[in-house]
């Protein structure tokens, strides 16, 4: 359960949220530390270790703007040095596009956090609607280690079934476990609440809610009823990947190009579909015995997920290898794209539409 802010939760006793969170069988509470370069102060060592002694984990979480990643990271580092079990990265709207700031902000909080440190990045769940967002950063190399997109069905305007239909055809392909995050406040039913558990059972997790100070009764109910922990009879999750070809843009391309620069393919990052990534791909089929077609599907992406993504330091003032090619001996040779590019170009692309509607 995510605590925004912890006097409006159980009006801010810890033997309540301890005692509440145990009888609903939550065990994990994520509790704001952060906002952007501001430290919260309701997160501590002291609250930390209250919570532990309750038998709780205890996941510290921050709302980042890419404006000052640098001081942002030592922020998000704070929580760690509380005691913290994990960060929750939330990155939304303001993050479009800041590709730089994001490598930056990372690379920073991994300085001092360690690469072992639990990451996860809650944005927004709907991948295809936001083509600008830095999503291949924050999954790349040094990132997060756990997915958890706010999935809240209600406030989008959809059904529990196609709000996990959707989010995983996409989400999927970060290669990070996924732990939906649902919603709680707005009056969902308590017939959605345990039907989003249960869709969250038959894709192998486990959710988590937003958020403590607007779930009531009915809902902490919801919650904790065991017909929640139960798997859909019958339903097998869709295992399909999203298709790219000539003319598609945004981070998925610039995910996919990462990729087959692993792979050993001449390819530059900039987030277009375009004739050059079609050749990439065809050769990558060709090498794979799959049809060359150059469109990547399903069966393309089976074969290109295994690649690691190709680490670009968007920002960097030394060069930025964005391809690669084949020499004759099969080691790969390097190839400079540029200096210091902080972005690629479909960083510039717009949202196509918030599916989750702004407060207010």
């Amino acid at each position: 359960m995510w605590i925004w802010y912890v006097d409006q939760s159980q009006g801010g006793s810890i033997p309540a949220i301890i005692a509440t969170a145990h009888r609903h069988h939550i065990g994990t509470v994520y509790v704001k530390e952060g906002d952007g370069t501001t430290r919260w102060d309701q997160f501590n060592g002291a609250l930390v270790k209250a919570l532990h002694q309750g038998g709780l984990k205890v996941c510290a979480w921050q709302f980042v703007y890419g404006d000052a990643p640098l001081a942002e990271a030592q922020v998000a580092a704070a929580a760690a040095r509380a005691g913290a079990d994990c960060l929750a990265i939330d990155a939304e709207a303001e993050y479009e596009g800041k590709y730089a700031s994001a490598d930056v902000y990372l690379r920073s909080l991994r300085a001092q956090v360690g690469a072992r440190f639990p990451l996860s990045l809650a944005g927004f769940p709907y991948v295809d609607y936001h083509p600008a967002f830095p999503y291949s950063v924050f999954f790349g190399p040094g990132g997060a280690v756990a997915n958890q997109p706010q999935m809240y069905w209600r406030d989008i305007g959809t059904s529990v079934r196609e709000v996990f239909a959707h989010t995983y055809l996409y989400n999927r392909l970060w290669g990070q476990p996924i732990y939906p995050v649902g919603q709680t406040y707005a009056g969902p039913s308590r017939m959605a609440l345990r039907l989003f558990r249960r869709y969250s059972a038959s894709y192998g997790t486990v959710p988590s809610w937003w958020d403590w100070q607007e779930t009531e009764v009915p809902e902490w109910q919801a919650l904790g009823a065991r017909q929640g922990w139960l798997k859909l009879p019958g339903f097998t999750p869709e295992g399909e990947y999203p298709t790219l070809k000539v003319g598609s843009k945004g981070d998925l391309v610039v995910w996919a190009q990462e990729r087959l620069i692993t792979a050993g393919e001449e390819v530059e990052v900039d987030g277009l579909y375009r004739a050059a990534t079609r050749r990439a791909v065809r050769a990558f089929q060709e090498a794979h015995g799959l049809e060359p077609d150059g469109v990547l599907g399903t069966a393309t992406w089976e074969a290109l997920v295994h690649y690691k993504p190709f680490k670009v330091e968007w920002g960097s003032s030394s060069p930025i290898v964005s391809s690669l090619r084949r020499g004759g001996s099969g080691r790969a040779l390097l190839r400079p794209s540029g200096s210091g590019a902080d972005k690629p170009l479909s960083a510039t692309l717009p949202a196509v539409r918030d599916e989750i509607r702004p407060p207010g």
